[in-house]
């Protein structure tokens, strides 16, 4: 099976601030945070970016130092934005306490009534956006955040495939952000699905958006044969799996998936974490970097698993990986300082 068409990478959603309790504190043990940039599809815009791919971040951002200082950070690291919209009013933040040992991490969020979250639906030039494109990456978050982004989504992928460009879509499901609005997620990631080639999710999205349990050895392939039965456009099918023995040590997995065929990972010890939050994030720009330089699927699942071992121990949001990190990784790992 080719791969994608490599070309302009056009990655959709909400730019976060992330305000944490430094260290493993709980959140204001002590009167200080810790601010990071960050936001789903911007973490997988950095990372294709650190890979050498031309990314373009469309988004709606608050027109104030914080939203600018956001816009920075993503140009810092070779993201284009001028296909992010400026807006009057806030951005949308959250709140991370950091676990240890037994006590699981929290989020605390803090997006309703974001610029983003109350953004017309058309308040980004798709035509203008996708000029070049070959690919939309967004997520499913877009669409937690409420009615609004739920119709900017739509219209995203349904003007991305008018256009014949590809869709990658992460359904990144968000209880929280749904409850708060009481959107009826999966109907609406199952149209959002409809649209997409290459697919992030797993046994528990499938079931959540096609109303079934997959369960059993083989479930994984089973839920995917599923989806791939519901979801004609897509291509690939890419999932991990993570065992937690503490907060501080998980064993990751991966697998990719297509109509003929399953691809696996071999297992990565992550310990001691140093940052679990955008791991996500990182395998699906490992992923799509691997599809888009055409690689074989074998190689491509351990290309995506490879950054999501390697994001674990940078701090922040952001998938701050080179292709000599993952290079030096599926080698075998070497732990010489690099001089």
């Amino acid at each position: 099976m080719g791969g994608l068409a490599d070309g302009k990478i056009v990655c959709f959603g909400e730019l976060l601030l992330r305000l944490g309790a430094p260290g493993r504190e709980q959140l204001l043990q002590r009167p200080r945070l810790e601010v990071f940039v960050g936001g789903a599809e911007a973490n997988v815009g950095v990372g294709l970016a650190r890979l050498g791919h031309r990314v373009s971040m469309a988004t709606v951002v608050a027109d104030n130092a914080l939203g600018q200082a956001a816009l920075g950070e993503l140009r810092r690291y070779g993201v284009e934005t001028h296909h992010a919209v400026l807006r009057p009013g806030r951005m949308g933040l959250y709140f991370l306490t950091t676990g240890a040992i037994h006590r699981p991490s929290d989020v605390l969020y803090d997006r309703a009534g974001s610029t983003f979250a109350v953004a017309e639906p058309d308040a980004v030039d798709w035509d203008a956006a996708l000029e070049g494109a070959a690919l939309l990456h967004l997520s499913g978050i877009n669409a937690a955040l409420g009615r609004s982004g739920t119709d900017a989504a739509l219209k995203a992928v349904k003007t991305a495939k008018a256009k014949g460009i590809a869709v990658s879509f992460d359904c990144n499901y968000r209880a929280k952000l749904w409850a708060e609005w009481g959107g009826d997620a999966p109907a609406i990631i199952r149209e959002l699905l409809c649209h997409a080639d290459v697919i992030f999710g797993g046994r528990r999205d499938f079931g959540l958006v096609l109303g079934r349990k997959f369960e059993g050895e083989n479930s994984p392939r089973i839920a995917a044969d599923a989806a791939f039965e519901a979801f004609p456009h897509a291509r690939w099918i890419a999932n991990t799996s993570r065992e937690q023995v503490t907060v501080d040590h998980h064993i990751l997995s991966a697998r990719l998936l297509t109509r003929e065929g399953t691809y696996l990972a071999d297992p990565v010890h992550v310990a001691p974490i140093v940052d679990r939050i955008g791991g996500g994030d990182a395998f699906a720009a490992g992923i799509l970097h691997g599809l888009l330089t055409g690689r074989p699927e074998a190689e491509v699942v351990r290309m995506g698993l490879a950054a999501a071992a390697l994001k674990h121990g940078v701090p922040g949001d952001l998938a701050l990986v080179s292709r000599s990190d993952i290079e030096g990784f599926l080698e075998g790992g070497a732990f010489d300082v690099r001089r």
